[in-house]
Formats: C-alpha cells, sequence, structure tokens
C-alpha cells in the first residue's frame, strides 16, 4: 500500500498518521485563559526535546473549523502550561476531557477533577496525576492553516512534580509504579505494563 498525503481527505491522513506513529504518550495539559477560565486537554502528539534546557513539545491541531483548540490560545496569551501524566486509573476521566466543551466552560469544573495550585505557574495540576511538569513557553510552531493544521507548542520544564509513589528504592521512577497508557489509532489505547529491558550496544565499530 502506498499513500500519497495530497490524494487524501483531512480526515483519511489523520486516521493513517495516528495507525502508523504508535505508541504515542499522552500529555494531559492544563492551562488558563486570560479571562480566568480553567481548560484541561489530552493530546497525545507528545515528547520530550531536550534536557538542557529541561524541554517537552506537544501538538494541538486546529478545530474542524479551522480555529487552534483553547489550549493553544491559552498559552499563547499566557506563556503556561502544565502536563500532567496520565495513569491507567485515570484513562476514563481524561477521555471525558477532549469533549470539546465551550471556551468559557472549564473541563475541570465540568468533570469535578481535583486540582492542586502550582508553585510556579498559573494553571493546576490534576491531583491524582503522579507527575505534574510546570511549563514555561519557548515557542508556539504553526504548522500549515485550516482544520487539523498543527501547533507545535515547545515549553521548558520549570518545575516538575514527581509522587514519591512512583520511585523504587533507588530514588528513579518506576515505569511499573507509574502505570501509564499510551495511544494507539482510532480510539484504541494500550497498557505499558508488559515490558523488556535492552541495553545499549558498548564500545566502538
Amino acid at each position: 500500500m502506498l499513500i500519497q498525503p495530497d490524494d487524501l481527505s483531512v480526515r483519511q491522513m489523520y486516521a493513517y498518521l495516528v495507525g502508523m506513529i504508535t505508541p504515542r504518550p499522552i500529555a494531559w495539559v492544563s492551562t488558563v485563559g486570560p479571562t480566568g477560565v480553567t481548560n484541561l486537554a489530552p493530546f497525545s502528539f507528545f515528547n520530550g526535546v531536550s534536557a538542557k534546557p529541561a524541554a517537552l513539545c506537544f501538538s494541538a491541531v486546529n478545530n474542524r473549523d479551522g480555529r487552534p483548540k483553547d489550549t493553544i490560545r491559552n498559552i499563547e496569551a499566557t506563556g503556561q502550561f502544565v502536563v500532567n501524566v496520565v495513569p491507567a486509573a485515570m484513562v476514563e476521566i481524561m477521555n471525558q476531557t477532549s469533549f470539546e466543551y465551550p471556551s468559557d466552560q472549564s473541563e475541570i469544573d465540568a468533570t469535578g477533577i481535583e486540582v492542586l495550585p502550582s508553585q510556579l505557574v498559573r494553571p493546576p495540576r490534576v491531583k491524582a496525576s503522579p507527575i505534574q511538569i510546570e511549563c514555561q513557553l519557548i515557542q508556539v510552531v504553526k504548522i500549515g492553516e485550516g482544520p487539523a493544521a498543527g501547533n507545535l507548542v515547545v515549553g521548558q520544564i520549570v518545575l516538575a512534580h514527581i509522587d514519591d509513589s512512583v520511585l523504587n528504592a533507588a530514588g528513579d521512577i518506576d515505569p511499573a509504579l507509574v502505570d501509564t497508557v499510551g495511544r494507539m489509532g482510532a480510539s484504541d489505547y494500550c497498557w505499558t505494563r508488559q515490558r523488556f529491558a535492552l541495553p545499549r550496544p558498548v564500545g566502538s565499530a
């Protein structure tokens, strides 16, 4: 099978894209708008990009009408956001926040999710998330225009909250204790409960 993106509809290309790139981690991003309305939404185009400075990125595609999502508009207005890690126990409530609520309605209020204040940024943190990452905006890169065009957000990590319950005896994050989920294609998710170790090769060729 060969696919040429220009020959496909936006919906078709999106379906192939999320099916080809799997599994994807989920950034559950909290923001605050200029009027003080809080927003919480999940994004599976998410990864780390740098250790010095410590930075991560996620991308949010535009709505079907071509407008950027509330998350992007809030970040552009305030320069701040929090990425909350999604454990398996929270996947249902996370999915509820993917519903497109009106801009003046908070997903946090609508779903009853308990939050905590952040220390260095204004957006709140999801209390039950075992890892919450406070970020300051570095850059938003616009990729295309109109429906499904991307908005790549690069943020500097200014503070990370890691619950002691997900640390092993050495003080490292234990993936079994975090128990994150991954995003697949269509409406599918996956567990991260089956893992294997594969040390990198050492020496020179």
